[in-house]
């Protein structure tokens, strides 16, 4: 029997169990913080200390030992460990938390928090210690000043090609924990309509753009995400 292809997009409604907060709040802020404060580039020129500080605190809670993978990230590893590569997973979200929960080749669109980026090579490097506007790369000589490995608002998102590559060849097309309110994520899923892949959300709460998906599970991540790929894979049997 064919191995279905299944592109899972994650949003922070996933990772919110795991004790992060998520992206926005009802107040529109970001862990306090004003959006257009931290995450724009006219934000780190504007005051790239504030900038620092902002993530390398996300980072540091990130790195806490109550904040773990939850059965949601866990059920999401199963099933690329049972499919492989028929399973593309794409993140919005800058933690590690899938990887931690045992998946790999994870699609961070958005960057993420343990690497900072070279501002003069752009290279990305693995790091999770402190850094500010006195770190210098090792990519360069003399060492060039280092920026958060993140796409602020007004960037464009990583990996667009490889997505959208995935969407038209895919079978099923699957949001969990996202708003559908950030773009271009949010339009993932009119891109697997108009290549007639099934649509499926699951939610704590519906999302904004509800209505585009063709099946919808409404519950805690940690509980929705296990029973929906069980059902899944029933029908894999």
């Amino acid at each position: 029997m064919k191995q279905p292809k299944i592109v899972i997009l994650t949003g922070a409604g996933i990772s919110a169990e795991s004790g992060l907060a998520t992206f926005r709040d009802n107040n529109g802020l970001w862990e306090d913080h004003q959006i257009e404060d931290v995450a724009t580039p006219q934000a780190f020129l504007r005051d790239p200390e504030l900038v620092y500080r902002f993530y390398n605190a996300r980072r540091a809670q990130l790195q806490r030992a109550d904040v773990q993978p939850n059965a949601a990230h866990k059920s999401i590893a199963e099933l690329q460990q049972r499919l492989g590569d028929n399973v593309t997973i794409i993140t919005q979200n800058v933690d590690n938390l899938h990887e931690r929960g045992g998946s790999h080749n994870v699609l961070h669109m958005h960057g993420t928090l343990l690497s900072y980026r070279c501002l003069s090579s752009h290279q990305q490097v693995y790091y999770t210690a402190p850094y500010d506007s006195n770190t210098r790369c090792h990519c360069c000589d003399p060492g060039s000043k280092v920026r958060p490995d993140i796409v602020w608002f007004g960037e464009t998102p990583k990996y667009m090609q490889t997505i959208m590559t995935a969407l038209s060849q895919a079978d099923m097309f699957i949001a969990i924990g996202t708003s559908g309110q950030v773009y271009p994520a949010a339009g993932f899923v009119e891109i697997a309509r108009d290549s007639n892949v099934h649509s499926v959300e699951i939610n704590l709460q519906s999302a904004a753009n509800k209505d585009l998906f063709d099946e919808t599970w409404q519950g805690p991540a940690s509980e929705t995400v296990p029973a929906f790929f069980n059902t899944f894979l029933k029908t894999l049997s």
